[in-house]
């Protein structure tokens, strides 16, 4: 089990292999941080699709308001929404997309991230200074690479739950 050197902002995301642990990087990035520890005390992320997933590249997830349905019609709708919460501003910082960080996912512009985020499955460093980064996978990666792939998968994998690690 990886060291949680900080309950209030660590995550984990339950996903049918077992669990992804995911260190919040506060200092970086507060307001991405703080949306994703209020979107999972809700249970906003609870069932929520990988809605786009491309071999190679990355894992997008958190469409909140499309990405819960179980009929192909909202699964093709997953990625197009967010939260009732407004948008957050960027919030880019010299942190590289890395493996295993997370990414916020947006529109073109650059202050429409809300709800959904990405996992990067290698190192990504042209998406750097574009998409803020605001945590980094620190368990669970092989779980990661094990999502099934598609734009959309024809069968999404779930986050099951997703939980602060401070309320586990």
């Amino acid at each position: 089990m990886a060291e949680i050197k900080d309950p209030e902002n660590t995550v984990i995301i339950e996903l049918k292999d077992g669990n992804v642990v995911i260190e919040l990087l506060p200092d970086v990035a507060p307001k991405h941080a703080e949306r994703m520890k209020e979107l999972a005390r809700a249970g906003e992320y609870d069932n929520v699709c990988f809605h786009r997933v491309i071999d190679g590249f990355m894992a997008q997830t958190g469409d909140v308001a499309n990405g819960d349905m179980e009929d192909g019609f909202n699964i093709r709708m997953a990625g197009t929404g967010g939260s009732d919460l407004p948008n957050l501003p960027a919030e880019f910082s010299k942190l590289p997309h890395d493996r295993g960080t997370l990414g916020a996912a947006r529109s073109a512009n650059p202050d429409s991230a809300n709800s959904q985020f990405f996992i990067n499955f290698k190192d990504n460093h042209f998406l750097n200074g574009q998409y803020t980064v605001y945590g980094r996978v620190i368990e669970g990666m092989e779980h990661v690479d094990a999502i099934t792939k598609g734009e959309p998968p024809a069968n999404p994998d779930r986050m099951i739950s997703v939980k602060v690690a401070a309320d586990a």
